[in-house]
């Protein structure tokens, strides 16, 4: 295909593209590694991998061989018939999460919307038919499908799509007290994110998910963790959960899974995985064999080189130069937040998080913001202490310039 210059990709997309995004005015055109190269030659440093996507980074060699091997041999059948890729994918997520057996889609959304239907069925096939209560928390993010819409409570994605699907309560994240009060013989289930990214980078403290799941256990609802963002890895440990010492029911998985193919997976326990028979889900797509070997290569990789304890080394020492900076322009940032490689950084002035997205962008560095008050970084989990130490000075460059 003929290169296309960033003003006819632009005009190209005005023309035709649903306008759902607000793009930043750069055109990527090749990745390799930890950086982007523009249309123009530039080259950045990427501190959103695809926005918590690409976890070894752009064109990894293992990833690279192994989507070219698969694709020249078997690209789809559907789950109609056996799949190599799959099956091997299932038996890895479930020999590293403990979990028992996986279900596999094509996104974050399908993933919880696979978790949502599973609690409803869960208890049905219980006899516990008033049991259909789905319990999220204030600043989640889900999806944006109906039923992950439904679940993710802020007016921001949900205002003009009523009526929403109902049988979903919402709790204050983090508040014990409350949860022991809400959690009935009406929940079907809690789902929960570990560390919410979309509302700006605020992981939970420990005790809450440990109270979480001693009630989801007593009171005979699932525990169900939206690792979407925060698995695999990015915060230290191969599956969040396990970061904060508290096991779920059931695991939703995505974006890093399989390096940016779309791919989307929901792990359970056995009890668990049982409720759901032939017929009761599905999925055309899910389950790629490309995207199930991508996947592979990426959980070879990541185990071989020990992928999430640089994330948690590495991360040390960005979250140190963010707080050596956020205390150097005390008018703009605020705390930094966060584990390992997914952090936030609070921005005082409102509109202002986008603002400086846009000036670090100049200074060849690609971050970007969440919550609307918040600079969130989550690059590659290859990411090195040096690079960690440009970006920030990159950004410090951006930030002299407000």
């Amino acid at each position: 295909m003929a290169s296309a210059s960033t003003e006819q990709i632009v005009e190209l997309e005005r023309r035709y593209l649903v306008p759902t995004y607000r793009r930043l005015p750069v055109l990527f055109v090749r990745g390799e590694g930890c950086e982007l190269v523009d249309a123009e030659g530039r080259r950045y440093l990427d501190f959103v991998a695809g926005i918590a996507v690409c976890a070894l980074g752009h064109a990894h060699p293992a990833v690279t061989a192994a989507i070219a091997a698969q694709a020249a041999t078997l690209v789809h059948t559907s789950n109609l018939y056996y799949s190599v890729p799959g099956a091997r994918l299932a038996a890895e997520l479930v020999r590293r999460s403990g979990l028992a057996r996986a279900f596999f889609c094509n996104s974050g959304t399908e993933a919880n919307e696979a978790a949502i239907k599973l609690a409803r069925k869960h208890a049905f096939r219980k006899g516990e038919t008033a049991r259909t209560t789905i319990i999220t928390m204030k600043g989640a993010f889900h999806g944006r499908t109906f039923g992950s819409l439904a679940a993710t409570p802020n007016p921001k994605y949900q205002e003009g799509f009523a009526p929403l699907p109902g049988g979903f309560a919402t709790m204050e994240f983090g508040n014990i007290a409350q949860a022991r009060e809400t959690i009935d013989e009406r929940t079907a289930a809690v789902l929960v994110e570990p560390v919410q990214g979309e509302s700006g980078i605020h992981p939970a403290d420990p005790a809450y998910l440990g109270a979480l799941r001693e009630l989801c256990s007593r009171r005979g609802a699932l525990l169900m963790f939206d690792e979407v963002q925060c698995g695999l890895g990015r915060i230290g440990t191969p599956f969040a959960f396990q970061y904060f010492g508290v096991v779920p029911d059931a695991v939703t998985l995505a974006k890093g899974l399989a390096n940016g193919l779309p791919i989307g997976a929901l792990v359970v326990g056995e009890e668990a995985a049982e409720s759901l028979q032939p017929g009761d889900h599905g999925t055309t797509f899910g389950g790629n064999p490309v995207a199930c070997a991508a996947a592979l290569a990426h959980l070879a990789v990541s185990e071989r080189d020990d992928v999430p304890g640089n994330a948690r080394r590495v991360g040390v020492t960005l979250r140190e130069e963010l707080e050596r900076v956020a205390a150097a322009f005390p008018a703009l940032l605020g705390e930094v937040r966060g584990v390992g490689l997914m952090l936030g950084v609070q921005v005082k002035e409102p509109m202002t998080a986008r603002k400086i997205v846009e000036a670090a962008l100049e200074e060849h560095l690609v971050v970007n913001d969440a919550g609307g008050n918040t600079l969130r970084l989550v690059p590659p989990l290859i990411l090195t202490a040096e690079q960690a130490r440009e970006g920030v000075r990159r950004l410090e460059r951006a930030l002299a310039r407000m």
